[in-house]
């Protein structure tokens, strides 16, 4: 079991400490905003851990991939626990890729691979899409 610790540092901010050992300040009150609020870092691991399965399997497909930047937007429900109820992710990437084999990367990861996309399609709409940007 791995375990993650959130140690209260005044106000609405906390110190969590991950279960690899690294700290990241959060801030919930979004007046203040010295950190990211928890949700926001939910947005944040979404984007990471598709980033992380387009990278490593357009690498196995040998595509050469220059840059990869991904945006996801959230809407949240208007009631409490306002959890995200849609959500969509851009990816844009460049290089000399085939579209076919980033197609498929985005299907793994969607469909099989990301942990995070899996936990938050029991509560959300989970939209993707893409930008093939010219190799430089």
């Amino acid at each position: 079991m791995q375990t993650a610790t959130v140690q209260w540092i005044g106000e609405q901010r906390f110190l969590a400490t991950s279960p690899s050992g690294h700290g990241v300040l959060i801030d919930s009150d979004r007046v203040s905003n010295r950190a990211p609020g928890p949700m926001e870092l939910v947005l944040m691991a979404l984007g990471a851990c598709t980033a992380t399965d387009i990278v490593i399997i357009l690498g196995k497909k040998r595509q050469k991939l220059e840059s990869l930047e991904v945006v996801c937007s959230g809407e949240r429900a208007g009631n409490p626990p306002e959890v995200w109820n849609k959500l969509e992710i851009l990816y844009r990437l460049r290089g000399a890729l085939d579209e076919n084999a980033v197609k498929h990367a985005i299907s793994l990861s969607e469909g099989k691979y990301c942990s995070v996309a899996a936990m938050l399609r029991k509560s959300a709409e989970l939209t993707c899409r893409y930008e093939l940007l010219s190799p430089k």
